[in-house]
């Protein structure tokens, strides 16, 4: 049986679902947009991702403010709880998602200023990957896909390795030709940064395991051992 109470509690989870969701669309056109900014060299496109970045902190912020108020106020229990807890985690990794993207953008606006190097096709692929991991991981949590979390789980693997070898591919370049070490070395950091992206992303998809089975998967990996 629903009650006022219980109906009250269930708006305010509605209202945190859509800023996280917000959120999360912004989170992932930031990263776009810095990643533009690198195969275009675009330094105008680079500057704009701060700018951005702003945006996303202040959702992060009122986010913090509902979940208080929800908690302190409606005290939800159940589903509506874990959805909380799981936002409130959510709304962390996607601000540190932004903050990448900056890092990313200001690879971007270095490169840009210095003798052109293409990026490999290993870093490409590690962007797309990455980038598709987040977009997963959102619509899982926008759907409550269980399924589809567990998908971008299997999925970080294979990103680690890409990034493992992009670096790889960057050293060696920078071995044949130092003159490009400066490049390389950003193409080394923009790979590091979207390795993190894909742990958010991960990180995520935990959440929604955790907010619609009650299953946490944190550490699985490790304390299973």
């Amino acid at each position: 049986m629903t009650t006022p109470a219980t109906a009250k509690t269930g708006r305010e989870v509605d209202n945190l679902r859509q800023l996280a969701l917000r959120m999360g669309g912004l989170a992932e056109n930031i990263l776009d947009k810095s990643l533009r900014a690198v195969w275009s060299r675009n330094i105008e496109v680079a500057d704009e991702v701060a700018t951005d970045d702003i945006e996303i902190d202040r959702i992060d912020v009122e986010i913090d403010t509902l979940v208080l108020s929800v908690l302190a106020l409606h005290a939800p229990v159940a589903a509506d709880l874990r959805q909380t807890l799981a936002i409130k985690t959510m709304a962390t990794d996607l601000e540190r998602v932004g903050d990448l993207a900056r890092n990313i953008a200001s690879c971007a606006h270095r490169l840009a200023e210095r003798e052109p190097t293409p990026a490999s096709t290993t870093l490409r692929q590690l962007a797309d990957d990455s980038t598709r991991a987040l977009s997963r991981s959102l619509q899982a949590f926008a759907d409550l896909d269980v399924d589809l979390a567990r998908a971008v789980l299997a999925e970080d693997d294979k990103i680690d390795t890409a990034e493992a070898q992009a670096i790889r591919e960057s050293i060696a370049r920078i071995h044949e030709d130092p003159r490009i070490s400066h490049q390389e070395i950003d193409m080394i950091l923009i790979a590091k940064s979207l390795e993190r992206v894909a742990d958010h992303a991960t990180n995520i998809a935990e959440e929604v395991v955790l907010a619609a089975e009650s299953i946490n998967l944190k550490h699985a990996g490790k304390l299973a051992t």
